[in-house]
């Protein structure tokens, strides 16, 4: 349990920390491309989650199970993916990707994402 439990926390903590740090070191790139980062970033998770409901329309689901899905084909995986483009890609610049997910994309999902998905959602009778 220690190894597989109490300690993901920590490192969890040390990994987030890390990644702040890293993209907070280079955060002025995001002059140079911001108005097409913040322009992506929210309507790619709203292309995505209308795709998403689709879906969820042709294969029968509940509106509570569209909506989960929905939100989840908008969503940026906010941790996975910056850990995976840092050891794959790791000349990307993090303060771009970091930024677009935890700052841009995750508080617009939250804000109007969820309930704008809900609304299309009974709008097309999920």
């Amino acid at each position: 349990m220690p190894f597989t439990q109490d300690i993901f926390y920590g490192v969890l903590a040390f990994f987030l920390l890390d990644m702040g740090m890293v993209a907070a070191r280079r955060i002025k790139d995001m002059q140079k491309t911001g108005s097409f980062l913040i322009a992506f970033s929210i309507f790619m998770p709203v292309a995505n989650a209308i795709i998403g409901i689709i879906l969820a329309k042709l294969i029968g689901m509940s509106e509570g199970n569209a909506l989960l899905f929905a939100v989840l084909c908008a969503s940026a995986s906010y941790i996975a993916v910056p850990a995976a483009m840092r050891m794959t890609v790791p000349e990307a610049n993090p303060s771009l990707y970091v930024s677009m997910a935890l700052a841009l994309t995750f508080p617009f999902n939250i804000i109007i994402g969820i309930p704008l998905y809900f609304n299309i959602i009974k709008a097309i009778g999920v």
